[in-house]
């Protein structure tokens, strides 16, 4: 059993930055994709990245590029989530997930976090 704990949300001013973590415990996480997803209020969970077992593929939706930043430590089993240049309808409630392929991970994960808010003023 993979379990996952999510953090590093906060409340920060647009064009600020942010790094989230995901911390893994129980099983490691080393042999799965992870990937991070976020919701906004009255929206559905949206596709932000995603890096494969050795973090040399990583994944991003067109709407993703440029500001967002995938990464993993697997001697931490951690991955982590960049975010630059905040921008106020980047807030959400960003979680991370883990399966074992990207299409798993992209369609319906297995493991998922609780979630870190992340809250960008104007």
């Amino acid at each position: 059993q993979v379990q996952l704990v999510d953090s590093g949300g906060g409340l920060v001013q647009a064009g600020g930055s942010l790094r989230l973590s995901c911390a893994g415990s129980g099983r490691t996480l080393s042999p799965h994709v992870l990937g991070w997803f976020r919701q906004a209020p009255g929206k559905e969970r949206e596709f932000v990245a995603a890096i494969n077992w050795s973090g040399t593929i990583t994944k991003y939706p067109d709407s993703m590029k440029g500001r967002f930043t995938i990464s993993r430590n697997n001697a931490k089993d951690t991955v982590y989530l960049q975010i630059n240049g905040l921008k106020p309808e980047d807030t959400a409630v960003y979680y991370c997930a883990a399966d074992t392929s990207f299409s798993k991970v992209t369609m319906k994960a297995d493991y998922w976090g609780q979630g870190t808010q992340v809250t960008v003023s104007s």
